[in-house]
């Protein structure tokens, strides 16, 4: 039995210590799995920050916008107004045609597609030539209505305020081009901080697989270590049993060789220094 123990107690430190060097290797790339995905979530943050400043930007310019189309649209009301009149006077003096606001109107419109939609290069020459055309119409008709000098001094008015909403309507575009940009870019910062979360996530996936191991590894150490000390309990007392054992053997033999020296006495034989002793030693003789 103390053989069999001894074996069992050398199995279970040999597997205490495999369990030991298996749980310091999960539980170390658990470590750097968990580095890798406080390193991602960093940088996750920092790529959401970047892009909320981005989106500020976007913000800010699309008010300046909004700003500046209430001013262009106001300068371009009182232009319109000043048209307005001369279509009145084009039609008591029997002026047909198309009015020049509707011409001017027309071709600010073709003029704003043309710096801002995606043109194939068929259609923005379609398009040049259509406000070529209109701006040819636009001075002949301003030349028929310079003719009449009240006509002309409300056209100049007219034309110089709508240079004005031009100049407006250019920082407006200008405002709409940075909110543009500025917006593409936090939509691709944010898409990089969606990607770079989607590997965080995976990071922190096998950080929590890692460490369930290692944590399964260290309670089959210490359900190990636990099992060698219980035997090693067990063969303390074993050891204890058997020097208590051999102690009353010893007891029982002096006992004995005492009994006889006594018997030897009684039968008048003489007691050596010895003998005596062992029976001191016995507790026969007090």
């Amino acid at each position: 039995m103390f053989k069999e123990l001894n074996d069992k107690k050398t199995e279970l430190k040999k597997q205490s210590e495999e369990y030991k060097a298996k749980r310091n290797e999960l539980n170390a790339e658990a470590s750097t799995l968990a580095a890798k995905r406080n390193e991602l979530n960093k940088k996750t943050k920092d790529l959401i920050n970047e892009a909320q400043d981005f989106k500020k930007l976007r913000d800010e310019n699309n008010e300046k916008v909004k700003e500046y189309k209430v001013i262009r649209d106001d300068v371009n009301a009182k232009a319109n107004d000043i048209f307005a009149k001369i279509d009145q006077i084009r039609n008591e003096n029997n002026m047909g045609g198309p009015s020049i606001k509707d011409i001017r109107k027309e071709i600010d419109r073709l003029e704003f597609a043309q710096q801002t939609e995606v043109l194939t290069t068929s259609k923005e020459r379609e398009l040049v030539n259509k406000i070529t055309e209109l701006q040819k119409q636009y001075v002949a008709k301003k030349g028929q209505l310079e003719g009449n000098q009240e006509l002309k001094q409300l056209l100049t008015e007219a034309q110089e305020i709508r240079d004005q909403a031009s100049e407006h309507h250019k920082v407006l575009s200008e405002f709409a081009q940075k909110a543009q940009e500025y917006h593409d870019k936090m939509i691709t910062t944010f898409k990089e901080a969606d990607k770079i979360r989607a590997e965080s996530d995976a990071a922190h996936k096998d950080f929590v697989k890692f460490q369930e191991s290692a944590d399964e590894q260290h309670k089959l150490f210490i359900a190990a270590q636990k099992e060698i000390r219980d035997i090693d309990k067990e063969l303390r007392k074993m050891k204890k049993g058997d020097v208590d054992g051999k102690k009353e053997a010893a007891k029982a033999d002096a006992r004995k060789d005492a009994e006889d020296i006594f018997d030897k006495f009684k039968s008048g034989g003489k007691l050596t220094t010895e003998n005596l002793m062992a029976l001191q030693r016995s507790g026969l003789l007090k």
